[in-house]
């Protein structure tokens, strides 16, 4: 099973990009390198001619597949949360009892992909990049149109999968959507803390403890509405 997700290729919302980036080697190698770039910058100072510097090639030439870094950052972010998607699907094929569908599912929001191979983007990196840049792309003026277009469609989709899960053990729980998006956004502020500002968590940033936390959060939620 894990090679075949490993070969999978995800697909987006058209509305990301300009020229589909997997539809040449250049395009591969924008995306694959930003990847690494933006870790090691931030979006602060990341910017396309230090890509292109990188990649040996030209700004108008990355400009031919997407608008903006910001654009790249949305992509590469959607790509993330259909990964994800992918994951979820995998790892609970085959298990019948909703309680251990949930648990796999909090464990994907805490900790990241169960399955970290990708023959085309690496999810080790786009994890870490989620972390540490990915609100940066969501709390801007332009986000209502972004979503009128779909932008957001992957993140929508993962968290509804979670949803249907907590539906199913409790069907009279009034907030399953609320309840499964604090999760997925506190998980990767409370995982960026634990490395950045560990005065403000318990956690350390490869334990066990956020796991803990949020499983208790959830289960405990859950079972007393």
């Amino acid at each position: 099973m894990e090679s075949i997700l490993k070969k999978i290729r995800v697909n987006v919302n058209s509305n990301l990009y300009l020229k589909d980036p997997f539809s040449s080697e250049l395009g591969v190698l924008i995306v694959r390198e930003a990847t690494q770039l933006i870790q090691e910058l931030g979006m602060e100072n990341f910017t396309f001619k230090k890509l292109a510097s990188k990649i040996g090639s030209t700004e108008a030439a990355i400009y031919r597949y997407f608008e903006n870094k910001h654009m790249l950052l949305l992509y590469l972010n959607a790509w993330y949360w259909a990964w994800m998607e992918h994951n979820l699907v995998f790892a609970t094929a085959n298990l019948i009892d909703p309680e251990e569908r949930l648990g796999v599912a909090i464990r994907l929001m805490v900790d990241g992909p169960l399955y970290r191979e990708n023959d085309f983007l690496d999810p080790k990196q786009l994890h870490l990049l989620v972390v540490n840049e990915s609100l940066k792309g969501y709390l801007t003026k332009a986000v209502d149109n972004e979503h009128e277009s779909g932008i957001f469609a992957q993140v929508y989709k993962f968290g509804e999968r979670i949803s249907a899960i907590i539906q199913e053990i409790n069907p009279t729980y009034q907030f399953p959507k609320t309840l499964v998006s604090t999760v997925m956004e506190s998980s990767l502020l409370q995982n960026f803390n634990s490395r950045h500002l560990p005065g403000m968590t318990e956690a350390k940033p490869d334990g066990g403890e956020r796991l803990n936390f949020f499983k208790e959060l959830v289960v405990k939620t859950i079972s007393n509405a």
